[in-house]
């Protein structure tokens, strides 16, 4: 069965990008958010699961 959790996370973590990545007018600066956003949160899935216990 596939693990729901990461899936919903990402989603969140994206949805959340989308919705201040048109205020970056820069294509570069967008770029470099979204590699950051999505090193941080591949980071904190981990902290956060150990935290719920799921």
């Amino acid at each position: 069965m596939m693990d729901t959790v990461p899936i919903v996370f990402y989603a969140l973590v994206c949805g959340a990008l989308c919705a201040v990545a048109p205020s970056i007018q820069s294509t570069p600066r967008r770029m470099a958010a979204g590699a950051v956003t999505g090193l941080v949160s591949a980071i904190v899935l981990p902290f956060l699961r150990g935290m719920f216990g799921t």
